[in-house]
C-alpha cells in the first residue's frame, strides 16, 4: 500500500467500503470525473482540507491515503496492525442509530445472517484467533450497527443485543492486544445497548468488559467498585432468580471484581469476592459458558491463581495450578481460557524463579492458542523476563518461540 501512488490508495479504500465512483464523488461534493482524474493519477490531491474530507469519507486515518501506515508489528499470525486498528476505530465511531432516529435507515442485514455471524465471532474469540477475529470485526460491527438502527420493536431489542454482543467482542480482543482505549470505548458502548436490549445480564456482563479496560488502563479502584455494585444488583435471592445466566454473570462480575482488587493489593477482598463466585459456580452446578462466560468452577480456580500472581503470590498461583484444578475439568475449557491461565502460571513460576517451567508454561499456551502468545503485551513481558533470568543459551523451543514473539533479549 505505501509504494501505490496516494489516487490508488484512494482507490483501494473506497472499494473495501464498497463504494462506487458516482457515491464516493456525491458524498465528497465533486463529480464523478474528478474523483476518476484523481484515481488515475491525473488529477493531483494537493490540499490537506480535502484529504481528511476523504479520509473522514472513507472511515481511515488520512495518514493512511498517505502512504504512512506503520508496519505490520507481528509475525505471520498476523495479530491487530495499526490499519485494523483504524478500521475497528472508524467502525465505533459510527452513530447508524442515532441518523436512524431521523432518517429509517434502509436495508438492514437479516437477524438471522447476524445471529450466525456474531456466535462465528465469540467462537473465533474463545478460540484464540485473534488475527481473523480483528479483520472481521470492521464489518460486523458496521453491519450489527446497521441491524439496530434499521429494526423497531422486538426485533429492535433483538438487534439491540446482537450490537451489544459485538461491542462486547470488540473490547475482549482489543484489550488482549493493548489498544486499552479503544477497549474502554467497546465496552461503554455494550453497556449502553444493553439498556436499549432490556437485558439486564447482558449489562451486567458489559459491565466486566468496562471494568477490564479500566484495570488495563491503570484504574482498578473504580473498576472494584462498579463490579461489586452491578454484582450486588443481579445477586441471586429477593426477586432474582438464581438461573444459570444469571448465576454465569453474577459470578464473573465478583471473579473481575477479585481481578481489580488484586491489581490494588486488597488480599481480603479478593479472598471474599472469589469465595461467592464458587458458591455461585456450587449452585450453577458445572462448567458452563452462558453468556460467553465459561463460568464455572474450573474458571473459579483460574482466577483464583490470576489473583494469586497479581498479589505477587506466584507460589499460590503454582499451588492452585497443581493442587485445585482438576485435568479433565481444565482441558474441557476453550482454548482461549487454558492458555490464558497458562500464561497466568508462567508469570507465577518467574516470581518463585523457575524460569524453566515459565517456559514451559508458555510453549504449552502456545500449542493451544498460539494469538494468546505470541500477540499480547503481557506475554511478551513474560517472555523477556525469562530470557533476561536464564543462564546460557535458552532452550531451543523457547528461543525459538520468542524469535515468533519478536522478543529479544
Amino acid at each position: 500500500m505505501d509504494e501505490l501512488p496516494i489516487g490508488r490508495r484512494v482507490a483501494y479504500w473506497r472499494g473495501r467500503r464498497k463504494m462506487s465512483q458516482q457515491v464516493f464523488a456525491d458524498r465528497l461534493g465533486k463529480s464523478k470525473s474528478w474523483v476518476d482524474k484523481v484515481e488515475r493519477g491525473v488529477r493531483r490531491l494537493d490540499k490537506f482540507s480535502v484529504l481528511y474530507e476523504i479520509a473522514d469519507i472513507l472511515q481511515v486515518d488520512v495518514q493512511l491515503l498517505l502512504g504512512k501506515d506503520p508496519e505490520r508489528r507481528t509475525d505471520a499470525l498476523n495479530c491487530i496492525d495499526q490499519v485494523e486498528v483504524q478500521e475497528i476505530r472508524a467502525a465505533l465511531e459510527r452513530y447508524d442509530s442515532m441518523s436512524a432516529y431521523f432518517d429509517a435507515a434502509p436495508f438492514p442485514p437479516p437477524l438471522a445472517d447476524m445471529r450466525k455471524a456474531v456466535n462465528h465471532a465469540w467462537l473465533t474469540y474463545q478460540y484464540g484467533r485473534y488475527g481473523m477475529l480483528t479483520r472481521a470485526l470492521p464489518k460486523l460491527l458496521r453491519d450489527a450497527q446497521a441491524a439496530d438502527a434499521g429494526y423497531r420493536g422486538d426485533e429492535g431489542r433483538e438487534a439491540a443485543h446482537l450490537l451489544g454482543q459485538v461491542y462486547q467482542i470488540a473490547s475482549s480482543v482489543l484489550r488482549k492486544l493493548g489498544e486499552c482505549e479503544l477497549a474502554w470505548l467497546a465496552a461503554d458502548r455494550s453497556m449502553a445497548v444493553a439498556q436499549r436490549a432490556d437485558d439486564q445480564l447482558l449489562a451486567g456482563i458489559a459491565t466486566t468488559r468496562v471494568c477490564n479496560a479500566l484495570v488495563a488502563m491503570g484504574r482498578p479502584r473504580p473498576a472494584l467498585e462498579l463490579n461489586v455494585t452491578i454484582a450486588n444488583r443481579l445477586a441471586p435471592g429477593g426477586g432474582n432468580e438464581a438461573s444459570p445466566a444469571r448465576l454465569s454473570v453474577y459470578g464473573m462480575l465478583l471473579l473481575q471484581g477479585a481481578m481489580a482488587a488484586a491489581r490494588i493489593g486488597d488480599s481480603a477482598t479478593v479472598g471474599d469476592l472469589i469465595n461467592g463466585a464458587q458458591e455461585a459456580a456450587t449452585l450453577l452446578g458445572g462448567d458452563h459458558n452462558h453468556y460467553w462466560t465459561s463460568f464455572g468452577p474450573t474458571n473459579v480456580e483460574l482466577h483464583r491463581a490470576a489473583a494469586a500472581v497479581e498479589l505477587g503470590d506466584g507460589g499460590r498461583a503454582v499451588e492452585v495450578h497443581r493442587q485445585r484444578i482438576q485435568e479433565p475439568a481444565f482441558n474441557a475449557l476453550l482454548p482461549e481460557r487454558r492458555a490464558h491461565h497458562l500464561l497466568d502460571i508462567a508469570r507465577g513460576f518467574a516470581q518463585i524463579g523457575d524460569v524453566a517451567n515459565a517456559g514451559e508454561m508458555l510453549l504449552r499456551g502456545d500449542r493451544l492458542a498460539p494469538s494468546e502468545i505470541r500477540c499480547r503485551p503481557i506475554a511478551h513481558e513474560a517472555m523477556s523476563d525469562i530470557l533476561r533470568r536464564t543462564r546460557g543459551a535458552p532452550p531451543s523451543l523457547i528461543a525459538e518461540l520468542a524469535e515468533h514473539m519478536g522478543v529479544g533479549v
